[in-house]
């Protein structure tokens, strides 16, 4: 069946150009599969565009806020079209590292212990004994995430002249390190399809290396005791449908060997990962014998159901 699929991307967020990027190709994807597409670059004018547009499906590839928190899926709600990925309430959820603890924890599903803190205070000692990780509660892709080690140049206490996250939002959420392998695990149509190892050049999987080519080395599936890629799949499922995603989401991981099973932690869930030529989900999917176009076709069958 032909449609008419409006693929939004872009936006205002930190991540515009991955978002860019996505969007492209899965507007090129969606006319392989013979749909009539509109791109969108969202600008203020969004909900004019859309109607002007009046899709049967909206392929919403944006990545952070506004597109990735519920903010413009409230929109689309509110416009009766349908739409890829997670509604207003999952994906209010899950950009929201704090929320999403308090939602998973009590499915039994291991996170990092974590508390708020604001960044100024920062300047007079450390929330956590190093080495301890400071992230945005609320931005994907790893942007503004700091690991202050007692070697790192921040000073001690933090300065207030060095470079951070601390510079650029008020309040961070500090998470232990947990030292050992990244792991990651996509979910589409309710499956978890396979656990990939990303091994780094530059210490973690910052933004820089998840969109830099030849920063990062995927390994898929990674090279685990049978016992962690069970539970990582397991723990990527049961997060998947305890937040109530739909359509596709990633998982990211922390595990430590030399702590077996108790190593593995969930750091965060994606509810709209990313659709580049170097993003997990369509490389994970072509493990799994589905290409990019039906990948792309499976989600917008998601969507209109």
């Amino acid at each position: 069946m032909t449609l008419h699929v409006v693929v939004l991307m872009g936006g205002w967020s930190a991540e515009r150009e991955v978002s860019l990027t996505s969007g492209k190709g899965i507007a090129a994807a969606c006319r392989a599969l013979g749909h009539r597409v509109t791109e969108i670059d969202m600008d203020r004018d969004i909900a004019a565009r859309l109607a002007e547009a009046a899709p049967d499906v909206v392929f919403n590839a944006l990545h952070g806020t506004p597109g990735e928190d519920g903010s413009v899926q409230g929109l689309l709600d509110l416009m009766g079209l349908k739409y890829t990925h997670s509604g207003v309430s999952t994906s209010a959820i899950a950009i929201d590292k704090e929320l999403t603890k308090l939602v998973l924890a009590p499915h039994g599903i291991r996170m990092p212990a974590g508390t708020i803190v604001a960044s100024e205070t920062l300047y007079a000692g450390d929330p956590l004994p190093r080495p301890y990780v400071l992230k945005p509660v609320n931005e994907g892709s790893s942007v503004g995430v700091a690991i202050v080690t007692d070697a790192s140049n921040y000073g001690n206490p933090i300065s207030a002249q060095a470079s951070g996250p601390w510079q650029v939002f008020p309040s961070l959420l500090a998470e232990p390190f947990i030292a050992g392998k990244e792991l990651t695990v996509a979910v589409l149509d309710d499956e978890a399809l396979a656990v990939t190892e990303l091994q780094t050049d530059t210490g973690f999987y910052d933004y820089e290396a998840k969109y830099t080519e030849g920063r990062t080395l995927h390994i898929c599936p990674a090279d685990l005791p049978p016992e962690i890629t069970a539970a990582c799949l397991k723990m990527a499922l049961d997060a998947h449908r305890a937040l109530g995603c739909k359509g596709t989401s990633r998982s990211d991981f922390r595990y430590d060997p030399a702590q077996g099973e108790g190593g593995l932690y969930l750091l965060e869930v994606n509810t709209q990962p990313g659709m580049t030529p170097l993003s997990l989900v369509p490389e994970q999917a072509r493990y799994r014998g589905i290409d990019y176009e039906s990948l792309v076709q499976r989600l917008i069958d998601a969507a209109l159901k």
